[in-house]
This record gives structure tokens, sequence and C-alpha cells, in this order.
């Protein structure tokens, strides 16, 4: 009997330990399905994060792209519309110009004209005028044709004034002994030709000399704005000089 009780007793103990068992084995297999639950729902909240930031980064750069090409555009736009201003201004400007310019033909000189008052035409005609100078035989005043009109804006010379002055001192063909010194209107110092480096230079010093010492008032040598005035310091001595100096003029125009 005693022997039956105690295998009742382990029996029971077993069917007991058999249910823990099943029963930690399940809460067991319950815990990790929960944790694994949680893993799977961690990861898919992380995955969805990442989606969602991946879709505002994009959306950003689209907003950054697009901004970027509406400031491109409206700037190439803005950039086209100040052309075209400056297009229309300098078109503007030229029209102006010619309008102000007479033409070749239109010019006037007289032997008591204001020799401070430009003959009036553009450099481009000026330019021509000096390429169909049947008189220029070396060439010097279709060469320096720019830098001669320049120099006359620059210190209020009638052009054909110049030119001829310059012809009626250094002939036509530009003697030798100027041309060397390049010194175009016989400017001297203690009797002697003054020697300048260059065509330029020579031709500055000389619209220069003509400018603040006889054509401007208060000058050291200023008589008055014509031929005559001009005769009387620069060259005292000559009965001719005006005579000379006007035909050469002329001859420009020829």
């Amino acid at each position: 009997m005693k022997d039956n009780s105690k295998s009742g007793l382990k029996i029971k103990q077993i069917i007991i330990v058999v249910f823990t068992l099943i029963f930690l084995g399940s809460n067991l297999q319950l815990f990790v399905s929960t944790k694994e639950k949680e893993l799977i729902s961690k990861k898919e909240i992380k995955e969805e994060i990442n989606l969602e930031e991946n879709l505002e980064e994009n959306n950003v750069q689209e907003e950054l792209k697009i901004a970027q090409n509406n400031y491109t555009r409206k700037a190439t736009i803005a950039r086209s519309s100040a052309q075209r201003g400056q297009e229309q201004a300098r078109e503007t400007v030229e029209q102006e110009e010619k309008e102000n310019y007479i033409t070749i033909e239109e010019i006037e000189i007289s032997k008591n004209m204001d020799l401070t008052v430009r003959c009036g035409i553009s450099k481009e005609d000026f330019k021509v005028l000096m390429t169909n100078l049947k008189k220029d035989t070396s060439g010097f005043f279709e060469k320096n044709s720019d830098i001669i009109y320049d120099l006359c804006e620059k210190y209020e010379l009638n052009e054909i004034f110049f030119c001829g002055l310059i012809a009626a001192e250094s002939g036509w063909n530009i003697s030798s002994s100027h041309r060397k010194k390049c010194n175009y209107i016989s400017m001297m110092s203690k009797g002697k030709l003054i020697t300048y480096s260059s065509e330029e230079e020579g031709l500055e010093a000389a619209a220069k000399l003509l400018h603040t010492k006889y054509l401007t008032p208060g000058g050291a040598y200023y008589k008055g704005k014509t031929l005559s005035s001009v005769q009387k310091i620069f060259c005292p001595n000559s009965s001719t000089w005006v005579n000379l100096v006007y035909g050469c003029m002329k001859q420009v125009l020829n």
C-alpha cells in the first residue's frame, strides 16, 4: 500500500513538473514572440521614419531645385532686360550723336573762324576724311587720325585747323627734321626744335600748347581765337603765315 502511495505521489509530482514545464514553455514562447513582435514593430517604425525622412529630404531638395530654377530664370530675364536696356540706351546715344554731327560736305572754314570750335563731324567721318586726303603723301595724317581727333576734342581745337597748321609747319610729307624729333608745329626752345619721344607725345604737346598758351583767355600768348591772332606771337615776322595755314586747311577738304 505504501509503495502504491509513493508511486501515486511520484506520478503526481511528475505531472506537476510536466505541467509546470509546459506552462513555463508557453510563457517563454509567448515572451519570445512578444519580443520578436516588439523588434519587428521597432524595425517597421524605424523603416517608416527613414522613409519619411527620405521623402522629406527629397521634397526639400526638390523645393530647393525649383527655387534655384526660378532664381536662375528670373536672373536670366533680368539680365536680358538689362542688356536690352543697355542696347536701347546705346542706340539712343548713337542716334543723338548722328543727329548732332554734320557731314564732311557740310564743314565750313574761313580765315576769321574761331579755332576753338570743332568742325562738327564724327570721328568715323574724320577718319574717312584723313584716309581720302590726297595731300597726305606720307600717310601721317591717316595713321594718326584717331589721335588727332581725340586731342582736338580734349584741347578744344578745330580739327581742320590743327591738320592745316601741321601741314604748314612740317609739309604734307612731314620734313625729316620734324619727323625725327616728333615735333610737328615747330615748337622751339633756345632756338632749337624740341624733341619728343613719339608721334603721340609730339602731337599732344602741340595741341596742349595751342590750347593753353594761344587760344585760352589768360594764356601767355593769347591775342584772340583766329588765325591772325595766333600769328601775332606764333609767327610774328611772317606776312604769309595766315594764308599758308588757311591754304593747307582748304587742301584738307579738297
